[in-house]
């Protein structure tokens, strides 16, 4: 029986679990693909620190002895970060070594480049563990939907917000609190702007439109907004209005281009994404054949995210050089934001005085933004009002919003929230 070797890049906690399965379920994987699958060699940067946890015979410090080893087929990079993860990964496949990788953020800055030369070099290059941790979507999009025409793709693609959110929303915290939760659990990092401010999801949101839309897409073209401004007072709001809030990803082909973005969306509370709370991710896809379709499961964690990288390389072992890795064969337009369609949650605080309501109502009109809703809570200085738009364009809902701060009777648009969907 052939031994399929493997060398793993980093030995934390994704690179630990990695480990494990391969190590308790061997008799499984060889009757499964008819090979054993085998580590061979793990890159760490302290040999002492592993000793007791792995073999020390695996354990290198030194890259150059993985990508000089002909006996290895497949190189795992779970460091993350960008450099070294970048430099390793090049050499990897310019020395004909298939790659598996769970960098979402390498991806995003320089999956052309890695891709296109996996191409040349007829080798596989994976990275199911890069979106949503142990949910099959990448997969899915490239392969069991690749008979559709995909319209749009649209999930909860960060757990530790939507941690932060449902901790919101259910119990009525800010957002610091919340966060210190999520921080104490370890949902959240000591530094979490990358999560609190959409980073992540916009990372894993380029590959996923990438794939669906077969146009690889531009990571500085994906507007991006997070959580920071998002109020318990905007959470009860929207639950008024029959509305709950998620940080969206969203991608959708329109006939003018391409939208990406990521940013706070109310959707109607009856939606199946509603329902999706505390660090578990999905992704809601449309396709022209298939319909409607959800992907749930935890979008994070040891166990989930080594699920998927071990997917990973068993499809290497079993598909050696047989198949394209790129799916990005069109250059097809991304919208600018300004260019995007939505509706729009808009609150607003002004003074308690006759007539406010038809001016701002005028600035709206005057812009071409039809209302849905408008609802006041409460009298007295100021006074909160809210409304909910139709469809608009970014532009002209931002025009809107410029004629409405300049009102004297108004004193501060307090925030806008997108929607997505009707309650």
């Amino acid at each position: 029986m052939k031994t399929f070797n493997v060398a793993l890049l980093g030995l934390g906690t994704v690179g630990t679990g990695v480990y494990r399965i391969i190590a308790e379920h061997e008799a499984d994987l060889e009757n499964k693909i008819g090979s054993r699958i085998a580590i061979r060699k793990i890159l760490v940067r302290d040999i002492a620190k592993h000793r007791t946890r792995v073999p020390e015979s695996l354990l290198t410090t030194d890259f150059a002895e993985i990508v000089s080893d002909p006996s290895i087929d497949v190189i795992v990079e779970v460091m993350g970060g960008t450099h070294p993860a970048y430099d390793y990964i090049r050499q990897a496949l310019q020395a004909n070594k298939h790659v598996v990788t769970a960098n979402k953020e390498l991806l995003a800055k320089h999956g052309k480049e890695l891709l296109t030369l996996a191409d040349e070099q007829g080798l596989q290059f994976r990275f199911e563990a890069s979106v949503a941790g142990g949910v099959p979507i990448v997969k899915a999009l490239k392969e069991s939907l690749g008979a559709n025409r995909i319209s749009q793709v649209m999930g909860i693609i960060n757990g530790t917000t939507n941690y932060i959110l449902t901790r919101m929303s259910n119990e009525g915290v800010d957002i610091e609190t919340a966060l210190r939760e999520a921080q104490a659990q370890g949902y959240a990092e000591a530094d979490p702007t990358n999560d609190i401010d959409g980073f992540d999801a916009a990372y894993k949101l380029l590959i996923l439109g990438s794939i669906a839309f077969g146009s690889r897409l531009d990571i500085e073209k994906i507007y991006t907004e997070g959580i920071r401004k998002i109020t318990p007072i905007d959470l009860e709001y929207g639950r008024q209005l029959g509305y709950t809030l998620k940080l969206l990803a969203i991608a959708k082909e329109t006939p003018e281009g391409i939208e990406a973005r990521v940013h706070p969306t109310f959707i109607p509370s009856k939606h199946p994404l509603a329902a999706v709370s505390d660090v578990f991710n999905a992704i809601y896809v449309e396709g022209d054949a298939v319909g409607e379709l959800m992907f749930y499961g935890r979008g994070a964690g040891q166990m989930p995210t080594a699920s998927a990288v071990c997917s990973d390389i068993i499809d290497v072992a079993l598909n050696c050089g047989t198949r394209k890795v790129c799916s990005c064969i069109y250059e097809k337009k991304q919208l600018p934001m300004e260019q995007t369609v939505s509706r729009y949650y808009v609150r607003i605080s002004v003074k308690d005085n006759p007539g406010v309501l038809a001016k701002i109502s005028h600035e709206f009109g005057e812009n071409k933004v039809s209302l849905h809703s408008v609802i006041q809570l409460g009298r007295g200085e100021p006074v909160p009002l809210v409304f909910v738009t139709h469809e608009v364009t970014e532009a002209n809902l931002n025009q809107a919003i410029n004629g409405i701060k300049s009102l004297d009777c108004v004193y501060s648009v307090d925030n806008i929230i997108r929607v997505e969907g009707e309650a």
